[in-house]
């Protein structure tokens, strides 16, 4: 894989993640955090878990290995969460912008939360991140239409048609 394809994959992944965002932020407090029985319980729990895994490969990419994923319980309210959503999206960026051709082949190892080792070549670890995240807002988008919010479309090629759009 190459720069020119991570660089529109992670501007996706921003659109994507934005446009759930923008309908969470609609949500009753109550709403946020009401247990649906999903793989994280919650809106704001999956939520949480989206960010948690992009900031912590975000940290593995810039050589550090956290132990522990972010908390939901950290993130009270909506507001709380999007706080911390723009910074680690304001990091990913400048990372993927300072990204060389030959930092994306480089293997890359870390240590996992149970101090496993791991090493993959950067590229991997990249695409592994947008599709991790793509398949967990797919499940906030079954929980949004479960509450009866407004459902958005998050496919790769409608980013590309709104984009051709304007």
């Amino acid at each position: 894989m190459e720069l020119n394809n991570i660089r529109p994959l992670y501007d996706y992944n921003r659109w994507a993640s934005r446009r759930i965002l923008t309908v969470a932020s609609t949500l009753a407090s109550d709403d946020f955090i009401r247990l649906m029985g999903n793989s994280f319980s919650s809106i704001r729990d999956t939520l949480t878990h989206i960010l948690s895994a992009e900031w912590i490969w975000l940290e593995r990419w810039q050589g550090r290995s956290p132990r522990a994923l972010l908390e939901a319980v950290t993130f009270p309210t909506m507001q709380s969460l999007e706080s911390r959503w723009e910074t680690v999206e304001h990091d990913q960026v400048q990372f993927i912008e300072e990204l060389t051709p030959q930092r994306l082949g480089e293997e890359l190892a870390y240590i996992n939360q149970k101090g496993q080792r791991y090493s993959y070549p950067l590229w991997q670890q990249l695409a592994h991140v947008v599709n991790h995240s793509s398949y967990h807002r797919g499940q906030v988008i079954t929980l949004l239409r479960q509450l009866g919010a407004e459902a958005v479309s998050t496919d790769f090629l409608v980013y590309f048609d709104e984009g051709l759009k304007s």
